[in-house]
This record gives structure tokens, C-alpha cells and sequence, in this order.
């Protein structure tokens, strides 16, 4: 079994609804997101899977899709009003916790039909959370 991992870095913000905590309010975070794919043979290089291949499937897509942007629960009552002043904002169905937002890329490189393991979002250089099915 071989496997390779790919670092992508990112920048979001985002707030908890009905968390006690300070992630209540707006904030951002330097993200990182560690993809890891996994495959039992090589290709006839001699990879799982060309590096460049990870960056134009998963990391362009986060690039366009999350990054510098807003990340917010649909039933966020501030989603109407930021996206009436133009904020770029990307809304999930539940709270934008670091949990939902590697599974949302995880579930993306899975779309793509990329062989991924799992999928690890740093929020903080000391917190991460994991997706994998």
C-alpha cells in the first residue's frame, strides 16, 4: 500500500451559531489541509498519484471556492446581510467546524474520483479535526 499526502494552505473566516465559546463571533484562520491518498500499486512513473494532479483537482477548487471567503451555517442570520455587502461566502448546511469543512473537501476529491484516504484540516497549528470514510 503506498500513499501520498498533499498540504494545501488556506485562509477562511467563519462563526459557530449556539457555541458558547469565543468561535461565536466572526473570525479568521490560516488554514491547513493535509489530503491524503492512498493507492495499492504505481502508476508506470512510479506514483500513486502525480502531486501536480492533487493541486489542479483539490487545491484550485479551494483556492476559488474557500479561500478569503466567509464560511457560514445557511441559518446564520448574518449570511443575508454580508451577502448583500458583497462578502464572498460559502454556506454549509450545518456549522462551518473544522470537522464539516474537511469533510466537504474530502467529499470534493471523492467527486473528482480521486482515490483519498482521509482528509485533515488544521484550524490552528495545535487543533485539527479528520474526515474519512
Amino acid at each position: 500500500m503506498y500513499t501520498v499526502i498533499r498540504e494545501i494552505h488556506f485562509s477562511y473566516g467563519h462563526r459557530l451559531l449556539e457555541y458558547a465559546g469565543k468561535c461565536r463571533h466572526l473570525h479568521g484562520h490560516n488554514g491547513r489541509i493535509e489530503i491524503e491518498i492512498r493507492g495499492d500499486a504505481l502508476d508506470r512513473l512510479g506514483m500513486v498519484l502525480d502531486f501536480d494532479e492533487i493541486k489542479r483537482r483539490v487545491e484550485q477548487w479551494i483556492n476559488s471556492t474557500m479561500d478569503h471567503r466567509m464560511l457560514m451555517s445557511a441559518k446564520d442570520p448574518l449570511a443575508p446581510f454580508l451577502k448583500e455587502q458583497g462578502e464572498p461566502l460559502v454556506l454549509l448546511e450545518g456549522n462551518p467546524t473544522a470537522e464539516n469543512i474537511a469533510r466537504m473537501v474530502y467529499e470534493h476529491a471523492k467527486a473528482e474520483g480521486l482515490p483519498v484516504v482521509s482528509v485533515r484540516l488544521w484550524e490552528t497549528p495545535n487543533s485539527s479535526a479528520t474526515y474519512s470514510e
